[in-house]
């Protein structure tokens, strides 16, 4: 079998919703082995986020949780118990990385800090994400997804193409942002993992929330010490275009040169009013852009997303068409390149997930399992791994340590 690209990297999660979890699906996506670690008969948070299978709230059954914790073992663990604490200990002993999302200091209260870890294993890296990092005045911050979302400004520009830029900031739908911190934690880890592997030393990864969504919007921050102002909505797209409706659905025009202004102009047939001073004068069609914009929005109506987008990209007009969830899932281009492949789950049957973003020609990505079930693994990894008896895994259970 093609070995993958994390072939043989071990790695322990204990993290829940989205930042964390994707930051060690990706790894887990690269090849390598995710041991998931849940509170027993709670489990991951994301097991009580929807959409649930015909629409029934079950912790097996959260789109959210199957998508994010594919290509994962998973197993049950209350680290809050002196034996639990041993296990957790025990889990680590030949890990990689550890990916964890609790709050600053708490794993070192329960004698699970960094320097503990390590001393059991001089190569572990610890990857810890929170909403504000390790230090700092805010380290002790809680934070919902929302309130991390807005740290990083993003909140501020969204939506990028707004028609009305005096609404007050928005969040993006769903955990986009959060996605974002996911990637970049899992890029250090990747960089961490490279000294390990040349030095055989493990180090702590900080992750601030805050800081990777900055890091992603530092041309909107940097404009305020360059040139003393920052941009709105209205400022960041010139103005006028920006999202527009269609006969069915939204386009998005983004206008930022004159000659691109000028190929709009010929894509709706020059009409007589495009030959206005409004429009022919750049400044004064800056300056009046929601009369700009009424113009063109009564033209966008008259034609398909589609229509505009392809008819417009041939003359230079820069045009994209907002494509529903439907239409993502029935693209011509997605498929024939084998995006979306189908996994069995024992809960909810054979559903269909997104693969990877990437083609590897040596080390392809592989749907190896689907999420698993809170649990499922307790005895492959109690038992057949680290050598406790079935016996010993009853007495476990029984005393809420799995």
């Amino acid at each position: 079998m093609t070995e993958t690209a994390l072939n043989g990297v071990k790695v322990v999660e204990l993290c829940n919703l989205v930042a964390g979890p994707y930051c060690a699906k990706m790894m887990a996506d690269l090849g390598a082995e995710v041991i998931k670690v849940e509170k027993p008969g709670v489990g991951d948070e994301a097991r009580r986020r929807g959409p649930f299978l015909n629409d029934i709230p079950h912790p097996e059954r959260s789109g959210l949780f199957l998508y994010l914790n594919t290509n994962k073992l998973g197993i049950t663990l209350n680290i809050e118990t002196k034996k639990g604490k041993g296990l957790f200990k025990e889990l680590l002993l030949e890990a990689d990385i550890l990916v964890e999302d609790n709050p600053p200091g708490m794993l070192a209260n329960l004698g699970l800090g960094y320097d503990v870890l390590s001393e059991l294993n001089l190569r572990l890296i610890m990857t810890s994400i929170t909403p504000f990092g390790q230090s700092g005045p805010y380290k002790d911050y809680k934070a919902y997804p929302l309130n991390s979302f807005h740290s990083g400004a993003e909140g501020y520009i969204t939506p990028t193409g707004d028609p009305f830029p005096d609404r007050p900031p928005l969040k993006i739908a769903r955990y986009a942002w959060e996605y974002e911190v996911g990637i970049h934690s899992m890029l250090a880890t990747l960089g961490a993992l490279y000294y390990q592997r040349a030095t055989g030393l493990g180090q702590q990864v900080d992750i601030s929330k805050q800081e990777a969504l900055v890091d992603i919007n530092t041309f909107e921050l940097l404009a305020y010490p360059y040139v003393g102002w920052y941009p709105n909505r209205a400022t960041v797209l010139n103005l006028f275009g920006g999202i527009l409706q269609a006969k069915d659905g939204y386009g998005h025009l983004a206008l930022y040169e004159e000659v691109q202004w000028d190929n709009l102009a010929k894509l709706m047939g020059n009409p007589d009013w495009t030959k206005e001073e409004l429009f022919t004068n750049p400044d004064v069609r800056r300056q009046r852009s929601g009369e700009v914009n009424k113009h063109v929005a009564g033209w966008m109506r008259e034609h398909t997303k589609y229509e505009i987008y392809h008819k417009g990209q041939k003359i230079g007009v820069p045009t994209g068409a907002y494509q529903t969830p439907e239409e993502i899932m029935n693209s011509e281009q997605l498929n024939s390149r084998g995006f979306f492949v189908e996994l069995d789950h024992s809960e909810v049957g054979r559903i269909t997930y997104p693969t990877a973003p990437y083609r590897f020609s040596k080390t392809p990505w592989r749907g190896r399992q689907a999420a698993p079930l809170l649990g499922e693994h307790n005895e492959e990894i109690y038992h057949k791994r680290l050598g406790h008896s079935k016996g010993e895994l009853a007495r476990f259970r029984g005393l809420g340590v799995i």
